[in-house]
């Protein structure tokens, strides 16, 4: 079948997302908990890049990277919770066949954007403890910008042909997807025909990315591991830890379910699993990772007191104090 005869035979106009199916008492309980997910995830992440924005000591690699990484997040996040919060209420749960594969486009590719910016930590974490002495000559302003640029458009390309094929497949009803978001599986399923060569596309570019950026960072923080097991102080020890296990930690949780649910898109989920999973790597770790990256780094907290105006407070607190 070619690619006109696959639009021909397109009757559908719009696709119907469940959600949560639930009584409207726990729709608008559903629609409370994740407005709350939301806003303290849109928050978390802009303060942490505004601290990076407004303290010149975090004006390095590491936090430009974590601030950028932080806007991705914005990004991603937004691709999904509005709409499934506007599902939430309403009674049709209808979005357009274009806003569906918009939705898909862009969700897919600021998570690739996050998966990128992993790697791009994890390879400035291998420069910085593995390589000291070559760091700055290394990790010098074009480099940083070119990954900084590099982050943000990867993911743009690296899904575009599976979301252009995958729309292109006929697709003449049912229009219901059993799901909060415009996922590639479903979707594909509700297809009129099985192309098998559009699933081994998705297939094929979703195992390459997610398992090769899995890999490039456990063996960048493996070589970082065996660095700072050779160090001679405990505090300096304690300090590279303490980073790497922040980043490790976000790491395991985008990936670890991300992997589970992608690399292998012809096997089987149960639906309810499906859904668990996806909000999990979709809407929890977006509001975790503020809270992982903040907490354990002494730098950011640092940044976020002053930028927040939380220092300038305690210095004119104490300085009464001692006045009097």
């Amino acid at each position: 079948m070619n690619v006109s005869e696959k639009k021909n035979t397109n009757s559908v106009t719009h696709f119907i997302l469940l959600g949560f199916p639930s009584s409207p008492e726990r729709q608008l309980l559903y629609f409370g908990l994740f407005s709350a997910a939301y806003t303290l995830t849109l928050m978390g992440n802009t303060a942490i890049a505004c601290a990076v924005l407004g303290d010149r000591r975090l004006h390095t690699p590491m936090y430009i990277f974590l601030g950028n990484f932080s806007l991705v997040e914005i990004c991603y996040v937004t691709t999904t919770v509005p709409n499934l919060l506007a599902n939430f209420l309403s009674t049709t749960k209808s979005i357009s066949f274009v806003s569906c594969f918009a939705q898909f486009y862009f969700f897919f590719s600021f998570g690739c954007d996050e998966g990128f910016y992993l790697c791009i930590l994890a390879f400035d974490r291998f420069l910085a403890i593995c390589r000291p002495l070559h760091y700055p000559r290394i990790m010098n302003r074009q480099l940083c910008t070119g990954l900084v640029v590099f982050g943000w458009l990867s993911g743009f390309t690296t899904f575009l042909m599976p979301v252009v094929f995958i729309s292109q497949l006929p697709y003449c009803g049912p229009n219901i997807i059993n799901h909060f978001v415009c996922d590639p599986v479903p979707i594909m399923m509700l297809s009129c025909s099985e192309d098998t060569t559009t699933q081994f596309i998705y297939s094929t570019f979703s195992s390459v990315f997610m398992i090769g950026t899995f890999l490039f960072i456990l063996c960048s923080y493996a070589l970082v591991i065996l660095a700072v097991l050779r160090m001679p102080s405990k505090a300096s020890k304690s300090k590279a830890f303490s980073t790497c296990a922040s980043h490790l930690a976000v790491v395991f949780f985008f990936f670890g379910s991300i992997l589970v649910m992608y690399v292998s898109p012809g096997s089987t989920h149960p639906v309810e699993v499906q859904k668990t999973v996806t909000l999990f790597y979709s809407v929890v770790t977006p509001l975790l990772n503020p809270l992982i990256y903040s907490l354990r780094n002494k730098e950011m907290k640092a940044a976020l007191r002053k930028v927040f105006g939380y220092e300038s407070l305690l210095t004119k607190h104490k300085s009464e104090i001692v006045g009097t």
